[in-house]
């Protein structure tokens, strides 16, 4: 398996983790490279639910682990999950896993900031998780941010901190009416974890850069999915980071040239949390059995997913801005008990067909989905392992994604466990 970037092609909640927790063993080093603890990927491991936020998904099979640069890293969180996996006996020593000293820090203002600016929105918010990842990645483009590479030096980071919180305390002051943050409490908290946070920060791009030097495989984890995307998702519904495939270089510090296999993985029905236009959207008993049956519920924020049937223009949308070189499709068996499964093959708006995303919301808002309709193939699938014994119709439901997405697919996911997996076609060679 060469270097190999897996990617969300929806909004997330795709089921990446289980396609990271099983690419993992073909790779050496496996890197996050975007995103925050607003992420969460969800592993079943001999029947044992894992749950990861912010550490790589290969920390499972005992690969080496990294956090890249363009990630916002919450150190609290992140000492957090540290402990949670280490009680999993799962090793995150700083043998296993290192931090990137250009990451930025997600501070405690970040988090008060970004729960205010929900508040003082009300109707009219954009449903983030609160998590200070917005905050942190606007500090982050006005320079005004604070990295790991600056804990060394702790009389620095102090008076970064002093600095930084004249600003931040008028603004949550005067502006949402909140107390002021005192920084002698955010330096005391700071001074508790430093000693447990240097020996996990390094220089990520160089490390990964020697290691593909000497024939290591590294595999790319991205975090939500590509209609997220700051620059191509439903803007102003969107993360505050690039999610698609060109920021696994940026957001790890190597080139984009040492990138060979990029997998779209894929939702064989369309989820979506939070706020935001949802064309293919089931507000009927359909999108409620796929709810149940999938266990949609968010990994970070546990909310109810919303529900829809499987949409071709956000998928062909995902192939064309990921360069994708395959799928995995996952949840094919929610489908199992369907009578009908729709795929949407475009939409119309004021009385015309479009086949491409659009970028104004309010175009999107007023776009109604024109599907085509396939039977179901009501079986139970999740014990097959091999693709030619799943039944007619749900290859033909298969074949079908790929006719139109132009893309083939590679894997299928039939159950949350390691095993519930069918490998069409082998790119671990």
């Amino acid at each position: 398996m060469g270097n190999t970037v897996i990617i969300g092609t929806q909004w997330g909640d795709e089921g990446k983790g289980k396609i990271v927790d099983l690419l993992s063993e073909h790779a050496d080093f496996v890197v996050r490279f975007q995103g925050g603890n607003n992420a969460g990927h969800t592993m079943v491991v001999n029947g044992k639910k894992i749950i990861s936020h912010l550490i790589p998904s290969g920390i499972i099979q005992g690969k080496k682990c990294f956090i890249g640069n363009g990630v916002v890293v919450d150190p609290f969180v992140l000492l957090e999950e540290i402990d949670y996996l280490l009680s999993n006996h799962i090793d995150v020593s700083p043998d296993m896993l290192k931090i990137s000293n250009r990451a930025h820090i997600i501070m405690p203002y970040h988090k008060l900031i970004d729960a205010a600016r929900e508040t003082k929105k009300g109707d009219r918010k954009i449903g983030t998780t609160g998590r200070g990842i917005g905050p942190c990645y606007e500090d982050k483009a006005t320079r005004r941010g604070i990295r790991f590479c600056d804990i060394p030096d702790f009389k620095g980071f102090k008076e970064k901190i002093i600095t930084i919180l004249e600003e931040k305390n008028f603004y949550l002051e005067h502006y949402f009416k909140t107390d002021p943050v005192d920084p002698e409490t955010v330096i005391a908290q700071f001074r508790q974890i430093k000693d447990r946070l240097l020996p996990y920060i390094a220089d990520v791009s160089v490390i990964l850069s020697e290691g593909m030097n000497n024939h290591k495989t590294v595999l790319f984890e991205g975090a939500q999915g590509t209609h997220l995307d700051i620059e191509h998702g439903t803007y102003p519904f969107v993360t505050s980071s690039s999610v698609v495939a060109g920021n696994a270089a940026n957001g790890s510090g190597v080139g984009p040239a040492t990138l060979n296999e990029i997998i779209g993985i894929v939702k064989a029905y369309t989820t979506r949390v939070g706020s935001g236009p949802f064309p293919t959207e089931l507000f009927d008993d359909i999108g409620d059995k796929l709810q149940k049956a999938g266990s949609e519920f968010g990994a970070t924020t546990g909310r109810k997913r919303r529900c829809g049937w499987l949409d071709m223009v956000v998928l062909k949308n995902a192939v064309r801005l990921n360069s994708l070189t395959g799928f995995a499709i996952t949840k094919l068996d929610v489908l199992d008990d369907l009578d009908e499964i729709k795929i949407c093959t475009g939409y119309e708006h004021n009385g015309k067909i479009i086949s491409d995303f659009p970028a104004e919301i309010k175009t999107l808002q007023k776009c109604t989905p024109v599907y085509e309709t396939h039977p179901g193939w009501k079986q139970d699938i999740s014990g097959i392992t091999d693709f030619n014994i799943l039944p007619d119709n749900a290859k033909r439901y298969l074949a079908r994604i790929e006719e139109l997405a132009k893309m083939k697919i590679k894997i299928i996911s039939v159950g949350p466990g390691r095993e519930a997996t069918i490998i069409k076609e082998n790119i671990f060679n």
